[in-house]
């Protein structure tokens, strides 16, 4: 099933379950959906890999707000924020722990044959491409830095 396809009957579900926080949230997901598709001329259906970038990015910002919220003392709007961000990353791949984002930036280190810092653009080059969804863009950068440091 098209990730798509899977968000619209996610809505139905919620719709049945009255689950007010889930519906808000895949319908927000289905109308930037609705206007990516819109946006170009002649665009019927978006890929899979297109979807998953909008849920990151919603999910970004919905832990981005929901941060802000809580250095304001707002606690309610903090905890139904990651209320929503809870219900995105049901759609999202699962992401990598620790000792497995190390494996594999070690893996992409040894296959690059960097050796110093001075290298780490061409080592993110190519876990950017490799581990995208699986690893925090920036979790990524941390690793291959520290890992550089060291000598891999």
């Amino acid at each position: 099933m098209r990730l798509e396809e899977a968000i619209s009957e996610g809505i139905q579900h919620a719709m049945k379950a009255q689950d007010k926080v889930c519906m808000a949230t895949l319908r927000n997901v289905k109308k930037y959906i609705l206007e990516a598709k819109s946006a170009t001329a002649g665009i019927t259906e978006l890929s899979d890999e297109e979807v998953l970038k909008i849920i990151r990015k919603l999910s970004k910002q919905g832990v981005d707000s929901a941060e802000i919220y809580r250095e304001q003392g707002r606690q309610e709007l903090c905890d139904e924020e990651m209320a929503q961000v809870d219900v995105l990353k049901e759609f999202l791949p699962q992401q990598m722990d620790d000792a497995a984002l190390t494996e594999a930036v070690r893996a992409i280190i040894a296959a690059t044959g960097a050796t110093s810092l001075k290298e780490m653009g061409r080592v993110m080059g190519v876990a950017s491409k490799e581990l995208a969804g699986k690893a925090e863009g920036k979790d990524i950068s941390e690793k291959v830095k520290a890992l550089l440091a060291q000598g891999a």
